[in-house]
């Protein structure tokens, strides 16, 4: 799996809106695309040094109960805080760091991603402060096992799931594996263990427990998967629960040091987080029709495979 550094010249050749900096680009966005995992050695996006001195003196201490704190910049809400240990002037101040970095992040990407013409929705960003080696979390919602991504309560109708990741710790990696992107994992799956999705059948019931389990059961229209959806969700469930696959398949290991960035299409590169404390993370949905190959999208892979549109 590559991953590919980004140096500052490069960088400042994409941000300085040259034809030549629109076609590194271009270059870039395909290899992203494609499941290449972008790396910039020193975060272009930083975070205000007293921002930073606040978030490293956080720690959840109900850590089996919430994989990272998140923050919803659609309607500036936090979730996942330890409520019962913080003080509600630390809540409002954790709110307002949140709301910086979501809103950085996604001005850099407007300038970075310049083939995308910001055709995405700004999705959740995420605090997490808790040590990722030894976590005690049930199967399905563990780090450290190979998984490609999907939400089972906010499913994406084939919009692809960018992830951009900055480590803040001030001394340690973070450390990742990731494994061969999407086009190459499905043949581990399909169609032997999981069957090729079909168009009918948009509300299954799975579907409908995720509805009930999250509290969400009078709004399952509006959070009713696709087949595409569904089929992603199981994949993510098999992937984790699939000893022989975590045991065999091909994987690279990937240190991610302190201070640094990166970013990746974690709906198509399976990862797994080893060990590392204190990062932060903001994820986007991306149109699919704004690829610059398009081809490459689970979704148009997956609809290939059915010969059917699943969305």
């Amino acid at each position: 799996m590559p991953v590919f550094p980004i140096a500052p010249a490069e960088l400042n050749d994409v941000l300085s809106g040259s034809p030549e900096g629109a076609s590194r680009a271009r270059e870039w966005c395909a290899l992203l695309e494609g499941g290449g995992v972008l790396y910039f050695p020193q975060t272009p996006v930083p975070v205000p040094d007293a921002d930073l001195a606040f978030l490293l003196s956080r720690q959840q201490t109900g850590s089996n109960l919430h994989k990272n704190i998140a923050y919803k910049p659609n309607r500036d809400l936090l979730s996942g805080v330890d409520r019962k240990s913080a003080a509600s002037a630390e809540l409002k101040k954790l709110r307002e760091i949140m709301r910086r970095y979501s809103a950085a992040v996604d001005a850099f990407l407007s300038r970075f991603l310049i083939p995308y013409d910001r055709h995405w929705r700004l999705d959740y960003a995420s605090f997490r402060p808790i040590e990722e080696e030894g976590r005690d979390l049930p199967l399905r919602r563990r780090n450290d096992l190979l998984h490609t991504d999907a939400f089972p309560t906010r499913p994406t109708r084939g919009w692809r799931i960018l992830r951009f990741f900055h480590n803040i710790h001030p001394e340690r990696t973070r450390d990742w594996v990731v494994g061969a992107p999407f086009p190459r994992i499905i043949g581990n799956f399909t169609p032997g263990k999981l069957a090729v999705p079909r168009p009918e059948g948009l509300v299954s019931g799975a579907s409908k427990f995720a509805a009930r389990a999250a509290g969400l059961g009078g709004l399952l229209p509006h959070i009713k998967r696709t087949p595409y959806d569904e089929f992603m969700m199981q994949l993510h469930n098999l992937m984790k629960e699939d000893s022989e696959f975590q045991l065999g398949c091909s994987r690279q290991k990937v240190q991610f040091a302190p201070g640094s960035s990166w970013m990746v299409y974690t709906e198509t590169v399976p990862h797994a987080v080893l060990a590392g404390q204190y990062a932060l993370e903001q994820t986007f949905l991306v149109d699919p029709a704004v690829m610059v190959v398009p081809e490459s999208a689970p979704v148009r892979v997956l609809e290939k495979m059915a010969g059917a549109r699943l969305v």
